[in-house]
């Protein structure tokens, strides 16, 4: 049995409502399969032996993917770089996750948010170390500030993870000033942790509907602020041509 199909059915196997699940015949269709389970998979306890299958796995879709190393990156300012691409491909020593306030990935399956793509990527066991974060804090995260965990199958060592503000109707100050105390936050628990690079994602401009070209604004000036006093390489993660062009923009 492949390492693949092992860890499909061990998922499935958990859930006596997945039992009628078919698996598909094609390897495509197999990987989709495995990342729904992990994706709706609740936070509970797992093998040792499933994680060392799944850590081989995740760590050969890597490989195939391909790494990303910050050093490979070209300057666009001092200690400021611009990258598209999938930020789980990304060496540094920390990328930032835009996740929710219950802190736990997305449980939809396959969805296109950064958030599940991850923890589709880091495994299992960050899922599982988010939620003893949060039931030590016991309640929500608030908006503006952030956790660190471990990086687990990812090139980057840490994941930060921070609430960005969600604009329901209209963009306010209140929500710019939200937006960036997740900068300051992440770069301040980066700094605490001794880390020397970090990437960002767009923070709120997708789910959450902040205004890119604002967001993005947002998120340069508190960068070369935050920069005054810091020697953090920073990387400003863009995975959509528009946001590329705002980035590029502004450091022109």
């Amino acid at each position: 049995m492949s390492d693949l199909l092992y860890l499909i059915k061990y998922l499935l196997s958990e859930n006596p409502k997945l039992k009628e699940v078919e698996i598909p015949d094609d390897i495509t269709n197999q990987k989709r399969l495995l990342r729904s389970l992990m994706n709706v998979r609740p936070p509970m306890p797992i093998s040792d032996e499933f994680l060392k299958v799944q850590d081989k796995f995740l760590q050969e879709e890597l490989n195939r993917k391909g790494v990303v190393d910050i050093k490979e990156l070209t300057p666009i300012a001092k200690d400021i770089y611009l990258w598209q691409g999938d930020i789980t491909r990304l060496k540094v020593d920390a990328i930032v996750n835009a996740a929710n306030d219950q802190m736990l990935g997305c449980f939809v399956p396959c969805h296109g948010c950064i958030d599940n793509a991850i923890h589709s990527a880091a495994g299992i066991q960050l899922r599982l170390e988010c939620n003893e974060i949060m039931k030590k804090q016991g309640k929500p995260e608030p908006t503006g500030q952030a956790k660190i965990t471990k990086g687990y199958n990812l090139p980057a060592k840490y994941v930060i993870h921070t609430v960005g503000p969600i604009v329901y109707d209209k963009l306010s100050q209140k929500l710019c000033d939200l937006l960036k105390s997740c900068y300051n936050s992440c770069l301040k628990l980066a700094d605490k942790n001794r880390l020397k690079s970090i990437a960002f994602c767009c923070i709120s401009t997708g789910e959450f509907h902040f205004p890119n070209v604002i967001a993005a604004t947002i998120a340069r000036e508190n960068i070369l602020e935050y920069e005054k006093k810091s020697d953090i390489k920073v990387v400003f993660n863009v995975f959509k041509d528009y946001d590329y062009e705002i980035y590029k923009r502004l450091f022109e």
